[in-house]
């Protein structure tokens, strides 16, 4: 077991991406590794944002051309959840690079680009977005900009509510899902209320556009006893020794009792584990840290990864990483979500899950069990309790299927 460093040197632990030349751990990074890729002399633009490389193609073993290098001490520098790792290096060929984000503004009338750029810029440095919202952000934006093309805008006046709703509409009749629209519709809005806070048009546009809600879809949980069996399933597959399923049955047991992520699952460090309090320290989205407590199958699980699993896996470059993979690295998520999908597979009647299934079935089981709803949000690290209200709808549900099974008169 490597001993447990001091916060700068986990932070530096963390941040750093390991490269043997055709592949890198995806681990951490800071909101500054989005704005080290995306800028262009200190500004960030559209076009580096659509040609950004996602890290998962990195942690994939993509070719060398495609890979991204974290390896400056200004990208190294702060801590946050792997959920914003980025792919750092410049593609290898930065004349195709430059030439492909020129076809980008060349499609908009300069006026519209430059906004576009500004409001790239303004995601990230004003409002510390990462690498996947602000691309889905500008590739609305983008969308809306070009149909306002279409439509004989040049300047950013001609963006009026009528422009906004026939965008919509059009995206409407190519047959695009509820969800997708309402998000286009919230980028739209965001970025027309940009431009007038900016003095760039001088009323918001957007204020008025209406959007359809998203259908409500309550996710897939499994019960508490289909819990049990899983966590039962793990430990027989721990059972031969394997360093592989002590690892595999301590992150199952984790995940479900603390309900964190995958992404936080695996930036987790040794040191972040506090065993005598039983509670584990989580960096999540937008470098929100938070302690989430675990129980005793957990504290088990975990002893027995540590003390007999972990150092059988341990390579040269695992560094202070809590969970890894079979290369002795720090493990992708999607190895721990393949790994999660198996053993649930070999639960009877359970529907097909992965990590997140388990973080939705944690909170279901907490509030089923008459947990107060802040403290669910609590443990996990929602920013507000709208979100963690689902949970809440999930029960009720449930409720209703005992009922109308059990009730003579349902």
């Amino acid at each position: 077991m490597p001993p447990a460093g001091g916060s700068a040197a986990r932070r530096a632990g963390r941040e750093e991406t390991r490269c043997d030349g055709t592949r890198c751990d995806e681990v951490g990074a800071s909101r500054r590794d989005t704005t080290a890729l995306l800028s262009h002399h200190g500004r960030v633009t559209a076009a580096a944002v659509s040609t950004a490389v996602d890290p998962r193609r990195v942690s994939g073993g993509g070719s060398s051309a495609d890979q991204i290098d974290l390896t400056s001490s200004a990208a190294r520098t702060d801590r946050t959840s792997s959920a914003a790792r980025i792919d750092p290096t410049p593609p290898a060929d930065q004349t195709d690079l430059a030439s492909r984000a020129a076809e980008i503004d060349l499609t908009l009338p300069p006026e519209l680009a430059d906004a576009l750029d500004g409001f790239a810029d303004h995601l990230v440095h004003e409002r510390g977005r990462g690498i996947h919202t602000t691309r889905a952000y500008v590739g609305d934006v983008r969308s809306l900009l070009r149909h306002a093309a279409s439509r004989g805008a040049t300047i950013l006046v001609d963006l009026d509510l009528s422009t906004l709703r026939s965008w919509l509409a059009a995206q409407d009749r190519a047959g695009l899902s509820r969800a997708t629209l309402a998000r286009r519709g919230a980028a739209g809005r965001a970025f027309t209320a940009w431009l007038a806070r900016r003095g760039l048009v001088e009323a918001d546009a957007g204020q008025r556009l209406a959007t359809p809600r998203p259908h409500r879809t309550l996710p897939a949980v499994l019960s508490t006893s289909q819990a049990a069996e899983l966590m039962h399933v793990a430990e027989v597959s721990a059972d031969d020794g394997s360093a592989a399923g002590q690892r595999d049955r301590a992150m199952l047991e984790l995940l479900y009792a603390t309900g964190i992520r995958v992404s936080e699952l695996a930036g987790l460090d040794v040191d972040d584990v506090n065993h005598d309090r039983r509670t584990v320290r989580v960096l999540g989205k937008g470098g929100r840290e938070r302690t989430v407590p675990y129980g005793t199958p957990a504290a088990s699980a975990l002893a027995d990864w540590l003390l007999t699993g972990r150092p059988r896996l341990a390579g040269d470059s695992a560094g202070p990483a809590l969970f890894l993979g079979v290369r002795g690295r720090r493990i992708d998520p999607r190895t721990v979500r393949d790994r999660v999908h198996r053993l649930v597979a070999g639960v009877p009647g359970a529907p097909d899950l992965g990590p997140h299934g388990l973080r939705h079935s944690a909170a279901t089981h907490l509030v089923e069990g008459g947990a107060d709803l802040r403290a669910v949000q609590e443990l996990l690290g929602h920013a507000t309790l709208a979100t963690t209200q689902v949970y809440t709808h999930v029960s009720v549900e449930r409720l209703r299927v005992s009922y109308e099974q059990a009730h003579p008169r349902a």
